[in-house]
């Protein structure tokens, strides 16, 4: 049987002035190694994607980190300059991949920013420069060079027992990770039920309530170490069973008609 496909929404990136659809190799690479799924990388526009037609071809989606946020205007709020920097064309692509994935059912896994617009899709705000609030730690990337150290897993979240997160990593409690962002979940949209936490109260992992498959996303980032960390490689692992199930279970149903 060929390999399941999912989903990855590109970010626009301008290189040597040449605009381009791209997502960093460590979410494709654990989508190949950890999770043994493949990707499509979708074109981002700010209009003219079929989100039917791209979920009609794909048997999961992956939704992606990236260096830009989600425009403040998609959660009712107006937009600052240090609310950047923006990527429209991402947020048209994502916000709708998102919500109909859900809506049908297909493997949804959210990183990063991808747990942001997992939020806003649904219904959720955001909030800026947390660091920056009273009781809240500075969950930045720390200020070195090197990306190993960028990406060092080196602070606990708090997964609840019993959630769907403890279910795929095979534990709860403790568990360190490598969170780094400036912005994070403010109101949690109300499908969403909070499933791990930072010590100062960050909103780090959430799940879907009503949904029909794996439909989770995470604020730090375990695609950069699954290969080699264990609870990262669990999540990725977890992940690619959905979506062999999902597709085995669109293979059935195209033999059967």
């Amino acid at each position: 049987m060929p390999k399941p496909i999912v989903a990855l929404p590109a970010d626009i990136r301008e290189l040597e002035g040449a605009v381009w659809h791209a997502t960093p190799n460590q979410y494709v690479q654990a989508a190949l190694k950890v999770a043994e799924v493949m990707s499509f990388i979708i074109p981002a526009f700010e209009e003219g994607n079929d989100t039917d037609a791209i979920l009609d071809r794909v048997d999961g989606v992956l939704v992606s980190g990236s260096a830009t946020n989600v425009h403040p205007s998609l959660y009712g709020k107006e937009a600052a300059e240090s609310d950047g920097p923006f990527d429209p064309a991402r947020d048209a692509t994502s916000l709708p991949l998102i919500r109909r994935a859900i809506d049908r059912g297909i493997p949804l896994l959210a990183i990063c920013r991808g747990i942001q617009e997992l939020n806003v899709a649904l219904g959720g705000t955001l909030a800026s420069e947390i660091h920056e609030t009273p009781g809240i730690w500075d969950h930045r990337k720390p200020p070195v060079t090197e990306r190993d150290g960028m990406y060092a897993i080196r602070q606990p979240v708090f997964v609840q027992d019993g959630s769907c997160i403890a279910r795929y990593l095979g534990l709860s409690g403790a568990v360190q990770v490598n969170s780094l962002h400036r912005q994070a979940i403010a109101e949690t949209a109300p499908r969403l039920k909070v499933e791990a936490t930072a010590e100062d109260g960050t909103i780090e992992a959430v799940s879907v309530i009503d949904a029909k498959n794996f439909a989770v996303g995470v604020q730090w980032h375990p695609e950069y170490w699954a290969e080699t960390d264990a609870p990262s490689r669990a999540l990725f692992h977890a992940f690619g069973e959905a979506v062999r199930a999902y597709a085995a279970r669109k293979t059935l149903a195209d033999v059967a008609a």
